[in-house]
């Protein structure tokens, strides 16, 4: 049967265990078939749910006008973003709605080759998607060949140029993009490249048209979506969510502090917002206004006892030394940031001469990366600044937000490595 006009739609039928292909197409049945899914793909209004927001049908409409035979569909399921676990979630509950969705964006653009990218560092997700895989290439030989490739888990690994260039000669490195869109290659083949929530999205949306699809969601941003929530939560949870719900009824939802000193939406490339916005509606138009997107799907909550100064070189410490380090901005720029944001956070070497040299560095640094891993620390660094503009006049004059050190850390941040340690494949 159609799932209903309202939520879960995504998470339609989750269980405990992975939904297998038979109770998958039980729970997801077809409607009518239609004339032109890269038409209706467009007329849902989806936008990548990977972190940029860019419309999903113009991606795909722009692969398919490229000439060529070898094109690829790669389904980007690395989630680089150590406070999210949305693609995870969504990958152990029905890895088959994510495939569908890369095997109608494979028929749209004329792909013989979809490769499903899973972060090796996830074994039970790896296992997950590769039985998926399986069931339907015993189901039938034709259509596109699916494949599971398995990078190494790094932030950048993610980056979808940086996950082209591992498919084509195994290195996780961004490539430069002035321009965008821009067409990334596998050989000669142009790719297509998103995210899963993206491609389960685009499976609904295959299955039972776009306006079924935009019956949620507000009109510029139609649809439903997952969120991490994390930080001053019971537990991290994974809720989905109609786009244009109140921040508020979202950290209701997911058991957050009611009333958090501010939220960072977005992941570790976006914003902090300030505790007194939580009314705002979660969707890119209602949050444009206040300097924050939705980005990559995460909300990490930060209650009021904590030092957001902490949180963020904590966060910055460990962007610096997963940076790609092909230029200056990424190989000496970030680092430094970091290191001024720990004078200030603990108040060593002249935290006001710090305080200044940050500011400084943001402007050198911006706009001057091989990738846009620099830009997304700046806007990070730039938020905390505004946000925690009083703690960091108190950092500075030698006393704490709370008058007390913080001793309890509430963003997730995996173990830092040293430099000489890093290996990169």
């Amino acid at each position: 049967m159609i799932p209903p006009n309202s939520l879960p739609r995504l998470m339609h039928a989750a269980s405990d265990r992975p939904l297998t292909l038979a109770q998958h197409e039980a729970a997801f049945a077809s409607s009518t078939s239609r004339t032109s899914l890269l038409d209706e793909l467009e007329a849902s209004g989806l936008t990548g749910r990977g972190g940029a927001g860019f419309p999903t049908a113009q991606k795909a409409r722009l692969i398919r006008e490229q000439r060529g035979h070898n094109k690829f569909m790669v389904v980007n399921a690395m989630e680089g973003e150590p406070a999210s676990h949305k693609d995870q979630t969504l990958l152990s509950a029905n890895p088959h709605l994510v495939l569908d969705g890369a095997e109608y964006l494979a028929s749209m653009i004329g792909a013989n080759n979809i490769a499903v990218c899973v972060a090796r560092d996830n074994p039970s997700v790896v296992n997950h998607v590769g039985r998926a895989i399986h069931e339907r290439t015993r189901r039938s030989l034709r259509g596109p060949k699916l494949e599971l490739h398995t990078p190494p888990w790094r932030y950048v690994a993610g980056e979808e140029s940086a996950l082209v260039h591992w498919l084509d000669d195994n290195e996780s490195l961004p490539q430069y993009r002035p321009n965008r869109p821009h067409i990334l290659k596998i050989g000669h083949g142009p790719a297509l490249v998103d995210n899963a929530e993206t491609c389960a999205n685009v499976g609904l949306i295959g299955r039972y048209g776009a306006q079924w699809y935009r019956s949620l969601g507000t009109a510029a941003t139609p649809g439903s979506t997952l969120v991490s929530v994390t930080g001053a939560v019971d537990h991290p949870t994974v809720v989905e969510v109609e786009l244009g719900t109140p921040l508020r009824t979202i950290l209701a939802t997911a058991g957050a502090d009611p009333d958090p000193q501010a939220v960072l939406l977005g992941g570790y490339g976006g914003s902090w917002l300030d505790g007194s916005h939580l009314d705002v509606a979660y969707d890119n138009e209602s949050l444009k206004p206040l300097g924050v997107s939705t980005g990559a799907g995460v909300i990490v909550v930060l209650p009021k006892s904590a030092c957001g100064i902490v949180e963020t070189q904590r966060i910055v410490h460990w962007m610096a030394n997963e940076s790609a380090r092909q230029c200056g901005p990424c190989a000496f720029g970030l680092p430094a940031l970091a290191e001024d944001l720990s004078h200030i956070a603990h108040q060593s070497r002249d935290p006001r001469g710090a305080h200044v040299r940050l500011v400084e560095r943001c402007a050198v640094i911006e706009g001057r990366g091989a990738c846009r891993h620099p830009d997304g620390v700046i806007r990070f660094v730039r938020s905390a600044l505004d946000v925690f503009a009083n703690d960091f006049s108190n950092h500075v004059r030698g006393s704490f937000c709370n008058g007390t050190r913080a001793t309890r850390h509430f963003a997730t941040v995996p173990s830092l490595e040293r430099e000489e340690e890093l290996v990169w494949e």
